[in-house]
């Protein structure tokens, strides 16, 4: 996968197994164009047949400076640069819409503003430490017990309002299943799927998941990995490091926007056990406190998210019309790519 730097993602770091891409002569090859090739169908038959490596394949830095780059016309590659272009805007309204769910959903919590307690030192009775099976300190601090408190005024739950979904997935010896891992949860509570042979299952895939469904992540919580699943995302398979909630006293648009809140990880977060992947039980999810909110505020949600998640599905779209139009373009010739983008765009 191959992906543009944007001035929305700097300044930022890249790690040893990604490459760095650039030139100087952008006059010639635009940007745009070249992110588009590298995720062609042609650029990633490339890509696969130079990689090497036994456990993880990849390609070598001097192999990545020999990818072929066709050069296609000015005209051509500016009809791609704004194709991409314009699935950036719709991305980046997206990103606006869900910060504005999230922010009509603190406000009315009443934690936009919020300055929690810190005391520079606090105590717990014994009898408190015993009761919660815990002694780590965080989990005792006065806002952690403040935020319990102004989230828990209504006697609701999560597990009382989305109830956890246990419908278990055998795999068959036949055939193939979509699957759902956490890596396939976006930071913009979309999901994505991989198709799956059915006797090579993973042993964590073990749940079906049904349209309006909310998965959230129990492994490393503070990350927010919680996402909606669509009609057409019905009867896939999820991996067991979700827990499956079915929203009946509350949208699901609310419930997903809710488990995604800093403040609400914090908590799932200081419910999490173990080192090397911390996650919280069902158990303990499912007892954390519930704030319903106004039916005007939760409407305001429901549009916001469902608005956000239009936009990325025209985005998604967008890309995939300059990404096949670049593949016409080689195929045929640049005319019927260019008219590929005017019919579909």
């Amino acid at each position: 996968m191959c992906a543009l730097v944007t001035n929305e993602v700097l300044p930022a770091n890249i790690d040893q197994d990604v490459a760095r891409i650039s030139w100087s002569d952008k006059k010639t090859l635009l940007p745009e164009f070249v992110v588009v090739y590298l995720n062609s169908r042609f650029g990633q038959d490339h890509i696969a047949r130079h990689a090497s490596g036994m456990v993880q394949q990849g390609l070598s830095l001097q192999k990545v400076r020999e990818i072929s780059i066709p050069i296609l016309s000015s005209d051509f590659q500016i009809a791609i640069t704004s194709t991409v272009q314009a699935a950036l805007s719709k991305r980046r309204e997206a990103e606006k819409q869900l910060n504005q769910a999230e922010q009509n959903l603190l406000c009315d919590l009443g934690l936009k503003n919020w300055q929690p307690p810190e005391p520079l030192t606090y105590t717990s009775t014994s009898t408190a430490a015993f009761k919660a099976g815990r002694l780590d300190a965080e989990y005792f601090a006065p806002r952690v017990e403040q935020l319990l408190q102004k989230l828990g005024e209504a006697g609701l739950t999560i597990g009382a309002v989305a109830p956890a979904r246990h419908e278990r997935f055998t795999p068959g010896k036949e055939g193939e299943f979509d699957y759902i891992e956490i890596g396939n949860i976006r930071a913009d509570g979309t999901v994505v799927a991989e198709r799956v042979r059915q006797n090579e299952a993973p042993s964590r895939a073990t749940s079906y998941v049904r349209k309006g469904d909310v998965l959230t992540s129990s492994v490393r919580p503070i990350r927010r990995l919680s996402a909606l699943v669509t009609p057409e995302q019905d009867g896939f398979v999820c991996s067991s490091g979700f827990v499956v909630l079915q929203p009946l006293d509350a949208s699901a648009e609310l419930l997903m926007t809710y488990l995604r809140l800093p403040p609400i990880c914090e908590l799932m977060d200081l419910h999490t056990s173990a080192s090397l992947y911390p996650a919280i039980s069902e158990t303990d999810l499912l007892v954390l406190p519930f704030h319903p909110v106004s039916t005007q505020v939760e409407s305001e949600i429901v549009q916001s998210v469902q608005s956000a998640h239009a936009a990325r599905r025209k985005a998604n779209a967008l890309l995939d019309v300059a990404r096949r139009a670049v593949e016409i373009a080689i195929e045929q010739d640049e005319a019927a790519g260019m008219a590929y983008i005017e019919a579909n765009s």
